[in-house]
């Protein structure tokens, strides 16, 4: 059955491994038409039987399309090559993606790691793509035991893909934002503690807050953006800081930004408020909440349920004063993160539907990343490489 909801859950651009986690993204997402489900060479009864269970939740708006009325498409795929050994990273990236998930559903030997990290990233495993590209996903997949020959043989798969796998940690805890100090990765978990993520110097500051967003000032002064929107400081603090957390008493915030000696706040109708030592400065950059914010230097990056990612410079007024767009997809933004680098500013963006993508200081983003689990966080580091963050892991790519 996973391997089915991976497969429709991509073709409804959500996150999702099982059909309880389905219908909560269909609800919980903007209104849609009806849910059509078509074979298109997956399992008929397994596609029934999932039509059945979102219909059981009251979704009501499930329709399974029979396999002889497919659309006219592009000539058939040639076969797929034979079912491969459970053991071969090789013979699993080039196979069918949906016969090695029901293979790994069916026998709980773990393979030295391959079965977990399948069945965490399966949704983007099934995905058309490369060999290496799956093996890729897998590697960054893979748990802190599993044996260097398969890592090995995995990043050898992997030489061909557009990232490598730089460092990989376990995530202290379910991942809800991360932030940078002075170069070092701060990590927030879903219990509210803050975690540095450098284990010369392991630090974790229990919060008492569920954490919305985080961010360091200069002097060391941690903020907190909590569930309510409210802001909350550990450290020295300043004039500054308590100017921010009386306004966010009153008119709560929904993300949250430093950069360029000011705080940014979003809030839910789509305006975005830079708090300075020349005052206050607001710009409405979205249709509806603004779910991230980001800042290299004075530039201020934010992102929508609307989807967009658009760059705003406080203070400037004139063209570009309502800011500029940096993206646009049908996805919400679910987190943003800005580094300077050497080349100028490099924007990570992590979407609703599981895809993370780096902007850099050329034209375009690098090719996206897709780790399977749905992205919670992303940072983009000063010498450009791209983290991402799931409830259970986080991992730092490199482009090639």
């Amino acid at each position: 059955m996973r391997g089915t909801v991976w497969a429709v859950a991509n073709q409804l651009g959500v996150v999702a491994t099982t059909p309880a986690e389905l219908q909560s993204a269909l609800l919980s997402g903007p209104p849609r038409g009806p849910v059509r489900l078509a074979p298109l060479g997956h399992d008929p009864e397994k596609l029934g039987e999932l039509a059945r269970i979102l219909g059981e939740f009251g979704h009501g708006r499930i329709l399974l399309e029979p396999s002889g009325e497919q659309a006219p498409g592009p000539e058939p795929a040639p076969p797929p090559p034979p079912d491969p050994h459970p053991g071969d990273p090789a013979a699993l990236c080039a196979a069918d993606p949906l016969k090695v998930t029901a293979a790994f559903e069916a026998d709980e030997d773990d393979r030295g790691g391959l079965r977990t990290a399948w069945l965490r990233a399966g949704q983007a495993l099934v995905r058309e793509q490369a060999p290496a590209d799956r093996a890729l996903v897998l590697l960054a997949a893979l748990p802190p035991d599993a044996p260097a020959v398969l890592r090995a043989a995995l990043g050898a798969l992997a030489a061909a893909a557009d990232w490598s796998v730089a460092d990989r940690w376990e995530a202290p805890g379910p991942v809800v934002a991360l932030a940078d100090f002075a170069g070092r990765l701060l990590v927030a978990d879903r219990s509210g503690t803050v975690h540095g993520l450098d284990e010369r110097r392991p630090v974790a500051v229990p919060t008492a807050a569920r954490i919305r967003a985080l961010a360091a000032l200069p002097d060391a002064t941690l903020l907190i953006l909590d569930e309510r929107g409210r802001l909350r400081t550990r450290g020295p603090g300043s004039a500054l800081t308590r100017a921010v957390a009386a306004t966010l008493e009153v008119h709560p915030g929904t993300a949250l930004a430093v950069g360029g000696g000011a705080i940014a706040v979003g809030d839910r109708t789509g305006s975005v408020h830079a708090f300075g030592p020349a005052g206050l400065d607001q710009a409405a950059l979205h249709a509806g909440r603004v779910t991230a914010l980001a800042a290299a230097g004075p530039v201020v990056f934010s992102g929508g349920a609307d989807g967009a990612v658009r760059r705003w410079r406080p203070g400037r007024s004139g063209r570009g004063a309502g800011g500029e767009e940096l993206a646009e997809r049908g996805h919400a933004v679910v987190a943003l993160h800005a580094a300077v680098t050497g080349r100028g500013p490099a924007v990570a963006v992590a979407w609703a539907d599981g895809l993370a993508e780096l902007y850099g200081p050329g034209p375009g983003p690098c090719p996206g990343f897709r780790p399977g689990p749905a992205v919670r966080a992303v940072a983009a580091t000063r010498s450009g490489e791209l983290v991402v963050a799931t409830d259970e892991a986080l991992v730092m790519l490199r482009p090639h």
